[in-house]
């Protein structure tokens, strides 16, 4: 039995087996459970398996942190040893009762989550669209790579198009991911998006100005296929079954698209524009004072969940102005925890917590923090205190020298670096450093309770 399938096999026994399991599924880093009955979990023993490096409650379920790409894996292999019958169950398995809010989690997180979830699934093609564009920018400096630019001009020109494919239809991925999440039918949902993104708009002229294709951007999205949704959910139930599959859709995309038009698309333009010009202001104006609060807070808004709210803030920001300077002020806070962990790991004597650090530096270092967070520095305290010290102080310095990337969100850490503007690498890897510094001095100089064996 390789690895894998021990570890799938040991968090079984720990849920109390399969006929426990109401919900299974996972993200990039974490087995995600909900289960029938609370008393048959052990979680004392869930949080020792080698390969757990930490745990985490959310409303109704529970996080096992295994690791980018891990996550998967572990799902897959328990799925396998459930067998494939009972694994597709889980997946159409319907909720009997609302989610309990958990202790700790903040007011509006599942409204957040829900609002996150539009555009967690988008992250691997922003990650390859980031990436490309970072290479390109590498391939147009004379001073790395000669007369590259000027010999193979189709090159990067094809290499444009591969990383700039997923912003020419990204209003019609937020717009079927939307009607996903809020129980629409997914191909109406990007006909709505479709609507409001067609070029066609800027011929026609309402109440005495052109409309602006595209106006609002995800912002717009979010709002018309929300309401599309709750329309076509009415129909549902309104309409006759023989009449239901033809009309509602038509009904739905009238009156959807017509709201859309007069009211939806302008407020989301407002509001949108709002959104990229005071996080601009924010930025520019802010230096130091804005930079370090937003760094040195981010964390514990990862533990409430009120992340996620600012996921539409990134593409806003990159749909308007073409960069981000948002994203690269928070991934300092990741970076602190980096300088914590190296802290905790010379002074502790624990070996397991040595070891559990030694695996989760590497990718804390890529910029997946969540096993230092929940497996080192939370648990510990005072070090994760003196992570979000360290993250302020390289989010002021980010701040400060106008640090942005041409990406939205979805890497962090060092291969954030590839996509930081022209200009600004230097001082990214500058500020990432004495993040790191500051971290570990921070944590050095606080101390913590080394635990026992």
């Amino acid at each position: 039995m390789d690895k894998t399938t021990a570890l799938a096999s040991d968090i079984l026994l720990g849920i109390g087996g399969q006929e426990n399991i109401l919900r299974l599924e996972n993200c990039m880093t974490r087995v995600r459970v909900e289960v029938r009955d609370e008393q048959r979990l052990d979680i004392a023993a869930l949080k020792k398996l080698p390969g757990v490096s930490g745990y985490v409650k959310q409303g109704e379920q529970h996080q096992l942190i295994v690791g980018p790409g891990k996550a998967a894996q572990v799902v897959d292999a328990m799925k396998s040893l459930i067998g494939g019958g009972a694994a597709a169950a889980f997946d159409d398995i319907e909720r009997n009762k609302a989610q309990a809010k958990s202790r700790y989690k903040a007011p509006m997180s599942d409204a957040l989550r829900m609002l996150a979830n539009v555009f967690i699934p988008l992250i691997p093609a922003f990650i390859a669209s980031g990436l490309i564009t970072g290479i390109i920018n590498i391939l147009k400096r004379p001073d790395i790579v000669g007369d590259f630019a000027t010999h193979y001009p189709n090159m990067l020109g094809l290499l444009g198009i591969f990383g700039s494919a997923v912003f020419a239809i990204m209003n019609i991925l937020v717009g079927v991911n939307t009607a996903k999440v809020f129980g629409g039918s997914l191909a109406m949902g990007g006909v709505m998006a479709g609507i409001l993104s067609s070029p066609q708009l800027a011929q026609i002229t309402l109440f005495g100005e052109a409309l602006q294709p595209g106006r609002g951007g995800v912002i717009a999205v979010l709002l018309v296929v929300a309401l599309m949704c709750w329309i076509e959910k009415r129909f549902r139930t309104l309409l006759p079954g023989s009449l239901e599959l033809i009309l509602n859709p038509l009904l739905t995309t009238l009156i959807t698209g017509t709201i859309a038009i007069v009211v939806l698309q302008p407020l989301g333009g407002v509001i949108s524009e709002g959104i990229a010009h005071g996080a601009s202001w924010a930025i520019d104006r802010g230096g130091f004072l804005v930079g370090a609060v937003m760094a040195g807070t981010f964390l514990p808004l990862v533990l409430t969940g009120l992340h996620q709210g600012l996921v539409p803030i990134h593409v806003e920001l990159v749909q308007a102005h073409g960069f981000n300077a948002l994203l690269p002020i928070l991934s300092m806070a990741g970076v602190g925890q980096v300088g914590a962990a190296i802290a905790v790991l010379m002074k502790t004597r624990n070996a397991r917590l040595k070891k559990l650090i030694k695996g989760a530096l590497p990718v804390g270092l890529l910029g997946i923090g969540e096993p230092l967070i929940f497996g080192v520095t939370l648990p510990l305290g005072k070090p994760f205190l003196g992570a979000c010290l360290g993250g302020a102080v390289g989010g002021a310095l980010i701040s400060y020298w106008k640090v942005a990337t041409v990406i939205t969100f979805g890497i962090s850490g060092l291969p954030l670096a590839l996509t930081i503007v022209t200009g600004k690498v230097m001082l990214y890897l500058l500020g990432y450093l004495l993040a790191v510094i500051a971290g570990f001095l921070f944590t050095w100089l606080m101390g913590f309770n080394d635990p026992e064996e």
